[in-house]
Protein backbone atom coordinates (compact mmCIF):
# COMPACT_ATOMS: atom_id res chain seq x y z
CA UNK A 1 0.00 0.00 0.00
CA UNK A 2 2.99 2.28 0.88
CA UNK A 3 4.75 1.49 -2.22
CA UNK A 4 1.25 2.14 -4.55
CA UNK A 5 0.93 5.27 -2.78
CA UNK A 6 4.33 6.41 -3.27
CA UNK A 7 4.30 5.40 -7.23
CA UNK A 8 0.46 7.75 -7.33
CA UNK A 9 3.00 10.65 -5.33
CA UNK A 10 5.76 10.37 -8.02
CA UNK A 11 3.41 10.41 -10.62
CA UNK A 12 1.98 13.76 -9.54
CA UNK A 13 5.08 15.24 -9.01
CA UNK A 14 5.26 14.33 -12.91
CA UNK A 15 2.32 15.55 -13.80
CA UNK A 16 2.18 18.74 -12.20
CA UNK A 17 5.31 19.71 -13.32
CA UNK A 18 4.48 18.93 -17.24
CA UNK A 19 1.23 21.20 -16.51
CA UNK A 20 3.01 23.98 -15.00
CA UNK A 21 6.10 23.22 -17.26
CA UNK A 22 3.72 23.63 -20.52
CA UNK A 23 1.74 26.20 -19.33
CA UNK A 24 3.93 28.61 -17.83
CA UNK A 25 6.54 28.24 -20.50
CA UNK A 26 4.39 28.98 -22.81
CA UNK A 27 3.67 32.51 -21.06
CA UNK A 28 7.08 33.03 -20.68
CA UNK A 29 7.89 32.59 -24.22
CA UNK A 30 5.38 34.39 -25.34
CA UNK A 31 6.12 37.51 -23.40
CA UNK A 32 9.82 36.73 -25.24
CA UNK A 33 8.13 37.29 -28.29
CA UNK A 34 6.24 40.06 -28.16
CA UNK A 35 3.02 38.39 -27.47
CA UNK A 36 0.29 36.11 -28.62
CA UNK A 37 -3.30 35.89 -29.05
CA UNK A 38 -5.41 34.76 -26.40
CA UNK A 39 -7.12 31.69 -28.08
CA UNK A 40 -3.60 30.34 -28.98
CA UNK A 41 -2.20 30.26 -25.26
CA UNK A 42 -6.03 29.63 -24.17
CA UNK A 43 -5.08 25.99 -26.65
CA UNK A 44 -1.64 25.77 -24.86
CA UNK A 45 -3.18 25.48 -21.42
CA UNK A 46 -5.47 22.86 -22.74
CA UNK A 47 -2.89 20.91 -23.85
CA UNK A 48 -0.99 21.81 -20.69
CA UNK A 49 -3.76 20.23 -18.63
CA UNK A 50 -4.49 17.18 -21.27
CA UNK A 51 -1.10 16.01 -21.78
CA UNK A 52 -0.43 15.28 -18.14
CA UNK A 53 -4.18 13.74 -17.58
CA UNK A 54 -3.98 11.20 -20.18
CA UNK A 55 -0.81 10.37 -19.34
CA UNK A 56 -1.18 9.70 -15.26
CA UNK A 57 -4.95 9.25 -14.96
CA UNK A 58 -4.86 5.68 -14.55
CA UNK A 59 -2.24 5.68 -12.11
CA UNK A 60 -3.08 8.63 -9.52
CA UNK A 61 -6.18 10.12 -10.59
CA UNK A 62 -4.22 13.29 -12.32
CA UNK A 63 -5.15 15.31 -9.58
CA UNK A 64 -2.61 17.64 -10.60
CA UNK A 65 -3.62 20.82 -8.74
CA UNK A 66 -3.99 20.88 -4.53
CA UNK A 67 -7.48 22.21 -4.72
CA UNK A 68 -9.00 19.42 -6.74
CA UNK A 69 -7.51 17.18 -4.20
CA UNK A 70 -8.91 19.02 -1.45
CA UNK A 71 -12.63 18.09 -3.51
CA UNK A 72 -12.19 15.10 -4.08
CA UNK A 73 -11.27 14.54 -0.37
CA UNK A 74 -13.89 16.92 1.03
CA UNK A 75 -16.63 15.45 -1.18
CA UNK A 76 -15.60 11.94 0.06
CA UNK A 77 -14.33 10.60 -3.08
CA UNK A 78 -11.04 10.37 -1.94
CA UNK A 79 -9.29 9.58 1.81
CA UNK A 80 -8.13 12.55 4.16
CA UNK A 81 -5.19 10.24 4.33
CA UNK A 82 -3.96 10.62 1.17
CA UNK A 83 -4.46 14.68 0.82
CA UNK A 84 -0.93 15.71 2.82
CA UNK A 85 1.16 13.58 0.56
CA UNK A 86 -0.37 14.41 -2.78
CA UNK A 87 -0.24 18.41 -2.21
CA UNK A 88 3.41 17.64 -1.10
CA UNK A 89 3.84 16.10 -4.81
CA UNK A 90 1.81 18.51 -6.71
CA UNK A 91 3.44 21.79 -4.59
CA UNK A 92 6.97 19.85 -5.88
CA UNK A 93 6.24 19.24 -8.93
CA UNK A 94 5.19 23.04 -10.04
CA UNK A 95 8.17 24.10 -8.12
CA UNK A 96 10.31 21.86 -10.03
CA UNK A 97 8.81 23.26 -13.59
CA UNK A 98 8.95 27.05 -11.90
CA UNK A 99 12.89 26.41 -11.89
CA UNK A 100 13.14 24.52 -15.15
CA UNK A 101 11.32 27.30 -16.79
CA UNK A 102 13.56 30.37 -15.28
CA UNK A 103 17.01 28.08 -16.33
CA UNK A 104 15.72 27.19 -19.82
CA UNK A 105 13.67 30.42 -21.01
CA UNK A 106 14.59 33.11 -18.25
CA UNK A 107 12.55 35.20 -15.97
CA UNK A 108 10.27 37.09 -17.94
CA UNK A 109 6.43 37.29 -17.55
CA UNK A 110 7.08 37.23 -14.00
CA UNK A 111 7.51 33.46 -14.66
CA UNK A 112 4.00 32.90 -15.50
CA UNK A 113 2.85 34.49 -12.15
CA UNK A 114 -0.68 35.48 -11.75
CA UNK A 115 -1.87 38.91 -10.53
CA UNK A 116 -4.91 40.76 -11.08
CA UNK A 117 -5.41 43.08 -14.25
CA UNK A 118 -5.80 46.41 -12.99
CA UNK A 119 -5.40 45.86 -9.04
CA UNK A 120 -9.02 44.54 -9.35
CA UNK A 121 -9.73 41.93 -5.97
CA UNK A 122 -13.64 41.59 -6.69
CA UNK A 123 -13.26 40.51 -10.07
CA UNK A 124 -10.38 38.39 -9.56
CA UNK A 125 -12.02 36.92 -6.79
CA UNK A 126 -15.25 35.93 -8.29
CA UNK A 127 -13.54 34.74 -11.65
CA UNK A 128 -11.37 33.01 -10.42
CA UNK A 129 -13.77 31.31 -7.87
CA UNK A 130 -16.50 30.72 -10.77
CA UNK A 131 -13.64 28.77 -12.88
CA UNK A 132 -12.44 26.79 -9.99
CA UNK A 133 -16.27 25.64 -9.57
CA UNK A 134 -16.64 24.57 -13.24
CA UNK A 135 -12.83 23.13 -13.19
CA UNK A 136 -13.85 20.85 -10.36
CA UNK A 137 -17.48 20.24 -11.80
CA UNK A 138 -15.79 18.83 -14.32
CA UNK A 139 -13.12 17.12 -12.41
CA UNK A 140 -16.04 15.45 -10.83
CA UNK A 141 -18.05 14.10 -13.80
CA UNK A 142 -14.89 12.72 -14.63
CA UNK A 143 -14.38 10.91 -11.15
CA UNK A 144 -18.08 9.52 -11.28
CA UNK A 145 -18.51 8.75 -14.58
CA UNK A 146 -14.69 7.38 -15.93
CA UNK A 147 -13.93 8.37 -18.80
CA UNK A 148 -16.13 6.65 -21.00
CA UNK A 149 -15.50 4.13 -23.86
CA UNK A 150 -14.14 6.63 -25.93
CA UNK A 151 -12.85 8.57 -23.60
CA UNK A 152 -14.39 11.53 -24.68
CA UNK A 153 -14.72 12.67 -20.72
CA UNK A 154 -11.23 13.01 -20.23
CA UNK A 155 -11.29 16.21 -22.39
CA UNK A 156 -13.72 17.67 -19.09
CA UNK A 157 -10.78 19.31 -17.17
CA UNK A 158 -9.07 20.59 -19.99
CA UNK A 159 -11.85 22.21 -21.51
CA UNK A 160 -12.19 24.34 -18.37
CA UNK A 161 -8.68 25.39 -18.01
CA UNK A 162 -8.77 26.35 -21.89
CA UNK A 163 -12.31 28.04 -21.59
CA UNK A 164 -10.82 29.60 -18.20
CA UNK A 165 -7.97 31.07 -19.99
CA UNK A 166 -9.19 32.36 -23.11
CA UNK A 167 -12.23 33.88 -21.05
CA UNK A 168 -10.84 35.31 -18.04
CA UNK A 169 -6.84 34.70 -18.54
CA UNK A 170 -6.48 38.86 -19.30
CA UNK A 171 -8.34 39.37 -15.97
CA UNK A 172 -6.71 37.40 -13.49
CA UNK A 173 -3.46 34.93 -15.37
CA UNK A 174 -6.34 32.31 -14.89
CA UNK A 175 -4.84 30.68 -12.23
CA UNK A 176 -7.60 27.60 -10.89
CA UNK A 177 -4.53 25.97 -9.12
CA UNK A 178 -2.40 27.36 -5.69
CA UNK A 179 0.48 25.59 -6.76
CA UNK A 180 0.81 26.68 -10.28
CA UNK A 181 0.26 30.08 -8.67
CA UNK A 182 2.58 29.70 -5.90
CA UNK A 183 5.54 28.00 -7.67
CA UNK A 184 5.79 31.11 -10.20
CA UNK A 185 5.14 33.40 -7.60
CA UNK A 186 7.68 32.83 -5.22
CA UNK A 187 10.53 31.73 -7.15
CA UNK A 188 9.91 35.27 -9.46
CA UNK A 189 9.32 37.20 -6.36
CA UNK A 190 5.74 38.22 -7.16
CA UNK A 191 3.57 38.18 -4.38
CA UNK A 192 1.27 41.08 -5.35
CA UNK A 193 -2.48 39.79 -4.14
CA UNK A 194 -1.38 36.58 -4.07
CA UNK A 195 -3.41 36.13 -1.39
CA UNK A 196 -6.55 36.42 -3.46
CA UNK A 197 -5.73 33.06 -5.68
CA UNK A 198 -5.04 31.52 -2.08
CA UNK A 199 -8.41 32.10 -0.92
CA UNK A 200 -10.34 32.24 -3.71
CA UNK A 201 -9.59 29.23 -5.21
CA UNK A 202 -9.40 26.40 -2.54
CA UNK A 203 -13.06 28.01 -1.05
CA UNK A 204 -14.94 27.37 -4.47
CA UNK A 205 -13.47 23.98 -4.69
CA UNK A 206 -14.64 23.36 -1.00
CA UNK A 207 -18.40 25.36 -1.82
CA UNK A 208 -18.43 22.64 -4.73
CA UNK A 209 -17.26 19.66 -2.34
CA UNK A 210 -20.01 20.79 -0.09
CA UNK A 211 -22.70 20.91 -2.77
CA UNK A 212 -21.82 17.65 -5.11
CA UNK A 213 -21.70 14.54 -2.90
CA UNK A 214 -20.97 11.16 -5.18
CA UNK A 215 -24.15 9.45 -5.39
CA UNK A 216 -21.97 6.25 -4.27
CA UNK A 217 -18.90 5.94 -2.11
CA UNK A 218 -16.70 3.49 -3.20
CA UNK A 219 -12.82 4.98 -2.16
CA UNK A 220 -10.78 1.45 -2.61
CA UNK A 221 -12.33 2.62 -6.72
CA UNK A 222 -11.60 6.54 -6.61
CA UNK A 223 -8.39 8.41 -6.95
CA UNK A 224 -7.40 6.71 -10.37
CA UNK A 225 -9.21 6.77 -13.90
CA UNK A 226 -11.89 4.22 -14.84
CA UNK A 227 -12.70 3.26 -18.06
CA UNK A 228 -16.43 3.24 -17.69
CA UNK A 229 -19.09 3.67 -15.12
CA UNK A 230 -22.98 2.18 -15.32
CA UNK A 231 -25.49 2.93 -13.04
Amino acid sequence: MAHALLHRCLTEVAGTALLVGIGTGTIVAAGTAGGIPQWMMAGAWFLAVLVPVVLTIRVSGAHLNPAVTLALASSGRLAWKEVPPYWASQFLGAFFASFVVLLSLGGGSHLGATVPADGNIPRTFAAEAAFTALLVGAVFVLADRGEGRLRGRILLPPAAVGVSTYVIGPWTGSSLNPARTLAPAVLSGTYVDLWVYMIAVPLAALVMAAAWKPRSVDLADRGTGRSEVTR
